[in-house]
């Protein structure tokens, strides 16, 4: 198929679709700022369940005697794998039936998966726990964008998805910070037993505060199914670029978090606590302004008319590729540290990008599916292959007595990361061509790219427009 067919298509599938859900089945104001405050916490927790065993992989690996490829593949391919296949058939359970539900039920499996993974003996049995860890989270995001769209007005849909991501980087700084201080001082099975306990709480929190979600009218966008519908959506170049973009970020992503920290504590003798402070506290800043400025300055993006929407992550990427090169290979801790400090900034600055632009491209009433497809691209390959490659050329060092080797593996970081930065050049370049050409072919302007569009009226006149937070 032709680059302009396949725009062609995607042009006339993505045409904004009336919402089904009536005007008075929005939540009342007291109750948005309950559900935003319980989707924060959501996100977080569910990210702190998804990285505790990064900041206790030492402990864990010396009290089950683990090796760093098995540290890896607990860590990549057991999480990956069920992370990723999982997350586009829970999307479209929610984008079909019950966010609420589907949510709810994530929640309580992941959590309960979590503190099982605190009695776990041996390998095989943790990383059956990591399997159900995995299985949960896979619809937290889908199933978090998708009540958003159910609850929330189309004018505060940014600001909610912002908020709902910014659980990200304070679920990390919080798993960092608290998971080494527990790890150091009551053990690694303690942290993962008291993480899972207080998921139970946020699926009760969750029960109380949502309420019962409102059905959507029925729609091609929904009706469709989700194979021909998700195989529709990457026949687009723009969609494709990005996707590929996201497949080498979760090549640089996975590995930087599974095995920064074990990198500081063997080659600058840090404790885990001292790491997951200072990891964790710089974690959560970068991500806290990554997420808040990366989503303003996409709003700015979008609304410059030029469909150009991708182009400041790419160069971000860049630049933190450079550094974290230079990180591995730092005489000091601190100083390696700070190197690492780009990295951190640019895999949060990228969320409100890679989702924002995904829905751009997608159109109304496929967000979620959007959101679905971008996560298995950062979430299977590079998370699943990323950390063991690492862990292998970390074994194979130690066997041939060549120091740093974990340095060495990590080395996957930067070049994973530049090549996601010449990826998303060219996705910026094409969905900028994508989107002039839909609006072109609606009748509008460019300026109306990202907005809830209204064709020109024969006098020329345009009408009033809402913010494009229905396109979020």
């Amino acid at each position: 198929m032709t680059e302009s067919a396949a725009q062609s298509i995607d042009v006339e599938s993505t045409t904004p679709l009336p919402s089904g859900n009536a005007q008075n089945e929005y939540a009342s104001r007291w109750r948005i700022y309950a559900i935003l405050l319980t989707l924060l916490l959501i996100n977080a927790f569910c990210q702190i369940d998804r990285i505790l065993p990064f900041i206790l992989a030492e402990s864990i690996k010396s009290d089950l005697d683990l090796s760093d490829t098995q540290m890896g593949l607990l860590t990549g391919l057991a999480f990956a794998v069920c992370y990723s296949l999982l997350s586009l058939p829970l999307a479209r359970a929610s984008d079909r039936g019950s966010p609420r539900l589907v949510l709810i039920s994530c929640i309580l499996l992941w959590s309960a998966m979590t503190a099982f993974g605190g009695f776990a003996a041996n390998f095989l049995l943790l990383a059956f726990t990591r399997f159900g860890v995995a299985f949960g989270e896979a619809g937290a995001v889908p199933a978090g964008h998708a009540l958003i769209a159910r609850k929330i007005r189309p004018e505060r849909r940014g600001l909610a998805i912002g908020l709902f991501a910014m659980g990200i980087p304070l679920g990390t700084m919080v798993g960092f910070a608290a998971g080494g201080a527990i790890g150091d001082t009551l053990g690694w099975r303690t942290a993962l037993i008291g993480a899972g306990a207080v998921g139970g709480l946020i699926a009760l929190l969750t029960f109380l505060v949502t309420g019962p979600t409102p059905t959507i009218a029925p729609t091609v966008a929904n009706s469709e199914p989700f194979i021909e519908s998700s195989r529709r959506l990457l026949t687009s170049p723009a969609f494709r670029w990005l996707v590929i973009a996201s497949v080498f970020l979760g090549f640089a992503a996975a590995p930087f978090y599974a095995f920064s920290a074990p990198f500081l504590i063997r080659t600058y003798g840090f404790s885990a606590s001292e790491v997951g402070l200072a990891f964790g506290l710089l974690q959560g800043l970068m991500g806290i302004i990554g997420t808040l400025a990366g989503g303003r300055w996409f709003d700015r993006s979008v609304s410059s008319g030029t469909g150009r929407v991708l182009r400041p992550p790419a160069i971000l990427f860049l630049i933190a590729s450079a550094t974290t090169s230079a990180a591995v290979f730092a005489p000091v801790g601190w100083l390696s540290i700070a190197l690492l400090v780009p990295g951190m900034l640019s895999f949060s600055f990228m969320l409100p990008w890679a989702f924002g632009a995904a829905h751009l491209v997608a159109g109304e009433g496929r967000q979620a599916q959007a959101s679905s497809l971008v996560m298995i691209g950062s979430g299977l390959l590079g998370p699943a292959l990323g950390p063991l490659i690492v862990g292998m050329v970390s074994d194979a060092a130690a066997a041939a007595d060549v120091p740093n080797g974990l340095g060495l593996g990590l080395l996957i970081v930067p070049t994973a990361t530049i090549l996601s930065g010449f990826a998303l050049l060219i996705a910026n370049r094409r969905v900028a061509d994508l989107l002039i050409q839909r609006y072109a072919q609606l009748g509008q302007t460019p300026d109306l790219i990202g907005r809830e569009a209204a064709p020109l009226s024969p006098a020329g006149i345009r009408p009033p427009l809402a913010l494009h937070g229905n396109m979020q």
